[in-house]
């Protein structure tokens, strides 16, 4: 899932994106409204975490805007101001919650979860191909009915495998996708994480449903009826 910050506090901005990511989310920093406002009108996200106070836009505005465009993604808004007001305008303007800093990270990632999962309620909860399923709920991963343990990254992996599986994806794409970097060819993070990931959820199963095509990059694929 992909998830946009729009915070111009560099040490808040910095924190929530580099505990988002470790929690297994895609996640853009925006340091601006304007920026973030093209953000999230152009790409698409499945939560936007909004601070109140920004320069050149303020929330208000972005979620304004946002709703006006159709865009109905979750907005949780992080905001210094405890104002009773305040929080009753964000929800009128269409906020799904809201949070005053300072903040603890566990209680924002909890909410974000919550809205996360309201937001794909209509989406399958289990993702499978053959005897393999991921639990997205419960962030649990089996095959054959055992218990795999992933790291958030291969998690996250698996998942952008498994949503598009049967199609092949380029380096580029799971770099950006999983790690949120541009790709760089002279690294082999993304081949090293495969390796692992096929170590723990291939190697000891038939058939394997992970595949390497050479100068393309990677698909994960059901088996061919026999």
């Amino acid at each position: 899932m992909k998830i946009l910050i729009i915070e111009d506090q560099q040490k808040t901005g910095d924190y929530l994106k580099q505990g988002l990511s470790e929690a297994g989310f895609v996640t853009d920093l925006a340091r601006d409204g304007l920026d973030g406002l093209h953000l999230a009108l152009s790409e698409p996200y499945d939560l936007v975490v909004l601070d109140v106070m920004l320069p050149t836009l303020d929330g208000w505005k972005i979620l304004e805007t946002l709703r006006r465009a159709g865009k109905d993604m979750p907005v949780l808004f992080l905001t210094a101001r405890d104002q009773v007001a305040d929080r009753i305008k964000g929800l009128e303007l269409g906020a799904d919650d809201y949070l005053v800093k300072p903040f603890d990270f566990a209680e924002l990632l909890a909410r974000a979860r919550s809205l996360l999962r309201r937001g794909k309620a209509k989406e399958p909860e289990l993702l499978r191909v053959a005897d393999l399923e991921l639990d997205l709920l419960r962030r649990r991963v089996s095959r054959g009915g055992r218990r795999i343990d992933l790291t958030a990254k291969e998690f996250t992996l698996l998942e952008l495998l498994l949503r598009r599986q049967g199609e092949v994806l380029p380096r580029s794409l799971i770099a950006s996708q999983v790690w949120d970097m541009n790709f760089d060819s002279d690294t082999n993070v993304i081949e090293v994480a495969v390796r692992r990931l096929r170590a723990k959820m291939d190697d000891d199963f038939e058939p394997k449903l992970i595949r390497t095509v050479r100068g393309m990059g990677y698909v994960l694929e059901p088996p061919e009826p026999s």
